[in-house]
C-alpha cells in the first residue's frame, strides 16, 4: 500500500511566538554540505519568517556531525545572550559501525547540554539511511527539518523567557 507524502514542516504562524528580541546560534556541518546548507536555510528563513533580525543570527561552521557538540557548548559560553541554538548536520549510514557511533555520540552531547545549560540546544541532525532521505527531509518533499529545528529553538526561546519571568530560572 503506498502512503502518501507529507510536509511535516508547516505551522501555523499565528502560534508562534514573535522571534524578534530573540537571539539564535546555529552550528553547521560542513560535511555533505548541499544537505546541511538546505537545512540552515530553511532554519534561517524561518526565523526571519517569525521576526527574527539578521543581525541576531550567529552562524558557526564546523567540519562535520560529530564535532556540532563543541562548538555549541562554546557557543553557549561566547554568546552568554542566546536564546537558543540549533545544531545541523546530516549522517548517512554506511557500510560499518561509524554511522551507530556518530549518531550515538552527537545525540547523547546535545542531550547533554541541554541538561547542563541554560541556554537550549535543538537537534537537527539527518540520520538517513540513504542519501535521497536526506535529500527528502531537507526541502524536499517531507519539508525541512532546518524549519521545524528554528519553530522549535523559537517556542524554546520563548519557555526560557517565560521561565525567567516566572522564577523558575537557577
Amino acid at each position: 500500500m503506498a502512503t502518501a507524502h507529507k510536509n511535516l514542516s508547516t505551522y501555523q504562524k499565528e502560534e508562534i511566538p514573535n522571534a524578534k528580541d530573540f537571539k539564535f546560534g546555529v552550528v553547521v556541518s560542513e560535511w555533505n554540505p548541499t544537505i546541511t546548507q538546505n537545512l540552515f536555510q530553511g532554519a534561517f528563513d524561518a526565523f526571519i519568517e517569525n521576526g527574527a533580525l539578521k543581525e541576531n543570527i550567529v552562524r558557526w561552521n564546523v567540519p562535520g556531525s560529530f564535532e556540532l557538540v563543541y562548538a555549541a557548548k562554546k557557543m553557549r559560553e561566547s554568546f552568554d545572550m542566546l536564546d537558543a541554538i540549533v545544531v545541523v548536520g546530516v549522517v548517512i549510514q554506511g557500510e560499518t559501525k561509524h554511522f551507530d557511533f556518530v549518531c550515538q555520540g552527537v545525540t547523547q552531547g546535545v542531550m547533554d547540554l541541554n541538561i547542563n545549560g541554560d541556554i537550549p540546544v535543538i537537534f537537527c541532525v539527518l540520520t538517513d539511511n540513504h542519501i535521497q532521505q536526506s535529500i527528502d527531509r531537507s526541502g524536499g518533499k517531507h519539508g525541512n527539518k532546518g524549519t521545524e529545528a528554528a519553530i522549535a529553538a523559537i517556542k524554546m526561546a520563548q519557555l526560557k523567557k517565560d521561565a525567567k519571568f516566572y522564577g523558575f530560572e537557577n
